[in-house]
């Protein structure tokens, strides 16, 4: 009763004026090099306060949508060149959980080029707690039920959380965790197929196999060794990845197209 019971929430005037402009700026309603109106008339316009708008504004130029000129007023731009890491995330709520091809294989690109370099470092450097880490993830997995895809999509972050703690280097496991919402709404849905699960699992158990013999104590080429080892493993996992994410993007880009379509008639 108590759980049915819980405060309703509801998104601040700020998160929404966000989302909006967020929406706005990415479909192409305001072109890019374009003055957007001044924050007074915006807030008119929407009915809100001047600090609403404003602090929107800040929040969007901390992602690189747009900028803010003194005397000038704000201009919007083009995100491919002036975009942050955050805004990943409002790329993929853009496209409903889906990115488009391009931005799909260079995230792929990335993770295999990161998690290649975190697995080759964990396999050097990691400790006992490190190793109890992985352990306790292991077992979880090992008993989670293989069709309860949220569960199974915390627990695969979790995994490469923690082989960024392995590597010893403090950045990367700061740089993961900046990619959580993208990271966990594009392997939420190659989880939804179970058969892919079980091969997760497989590789997860692989490659903590390789960093638990600390092949820094391998002879001859330690780093080459961890590198070829763990590069093979991840790799394989990033090809099974990507293979699952290209045909989910094929099977819902029509459907995806039409609730984008009507989404940004509301917006507009």
């Amino acid at each position: 009763m108590e759980a049915a019971l819980k405060p309703i929430k509801t998104d601040s005037l700020v998160d929404i004026f966000i989302s909006r402009f967020e929406d706005l700026i990415l479909s192409g309603h305001f072109k890019i090099g374009e003055k957007l109106p001044p924050e007074r008339e915006l807030a008119l316009k929407l009915g809100v306060s001047r600090p609403v708008v404003h602090e929107g504004m800040v929040y969007l130029a901390s992602k690189g949508l747009v900028t803010l000129k003194p005397r000038v007023g704000t201009i919007v731009n083009d995100y491919r060149n002036s975009g942050s890491l955050a805004l990943l995330n409002s790329l993929v709520n853009y496209h409903m959980g889906m990115l488009d091809q391009p931005l799909l294989e260079g995230l792929l690109e990335m993770r295999k080029l990161f998690e290649t370099e975190t697995a080759r470092l964990a396999a050097i450097k990691r400790k006992k707690e490190h190793l109890a880490l992985f352990r306790e993830i292991l077992a979880r997995e090992a008993s989670t039920d293989k069709g309860d895809t949220a569960s199974i999509t915390e627990m695969d972050f979790a995994f490469h959380h923690a082989l960024a703690l392995a590597s010893g280097n403090v950045i990367y496991p700061m740089l993961i965790n900046s990619f959580r919402e993208v990271y966990t709404s594009l392997t939420g849905i190659f989880f939804s197929d179970i058969e892919l699960v079980r091969k997760v699992f497989g590789f997860h158990a692989d490659l903590f196999g390789a960093v638990e013999k600390n092949l820094k104590k391998m002879r001859p080429g330690p780093l080459s060794v961890a590198r070829r080892v763990n590069g093979q493993c991840i790799g394989s996992r990033e090809k099974q990845e990507y293979q699952g994410a290209e045909t989910s993007f094929r099977q819902n880009q029509v459907a995806e197209g039409l609730l984008l379509q009507g989404n940004r008639k509301e917006l507009e």
